[in-house]
């Protein structure tokens, strides 16, 4: 996503939340998001079926370097969306986008700037941007 369009996007927020224009209910209504996200991907696997998570202990060799180690860790995540799921976990994380862009509003935090401090910084640390 462009600037341009990150900066529409966040005045586009701007506009549209009349509500919830607290800074408490913007950041439960970021937190609801996030569960509903969570919740949406659960549903893929348990209900739907289309996408499956099998968890193991990461294998990781301290003796090679990270480069190395990278093809051999696992996501757990196995399978694609099928349309109906992709479309409702594209609209979760849309209203996570969308609360993210009312927090980055009401404290007066540019989410572009946000976007390319974060991309500056991935791109200074590189690999060792561990979290």
């Amino acid at each position: 996503m462009s600037k341009h369009a990150l900066d529409e996007f966040q005045t586009q927020v701007s506009q549209l939340l009349i509500r919830h224009r607290s800074v408490l209910d913007i950041m439960s209504k970021n937190q609801e998001a996030t569960a509903r996200t969570n919740r949406a991907l659960t549903k893929a696997v348990t209900e739907c079926g289309c996408v499956e998570i099998t968890a193991h202990k990461q294998t990781y060799d301290p003796a090679s370097s990270l480069h190395e180690n990278q093809p051999h860790l696992d996501t757990h995540f196995s399978g694609h969306l099928c349309e109906p799921c992709r479309e409702i976990l594209t609209a979760e994380l849309g209203k996570n986008l969308f609360y993210l862009a009312a927090l980055c509003n009401v404290t007066d935090i540019s989410l572009s700037q946000v976007v390319k401090d974060e991309a500056d910084r991935l791109q200074t640390l590189g690999v060792f941007n561990l979290s």
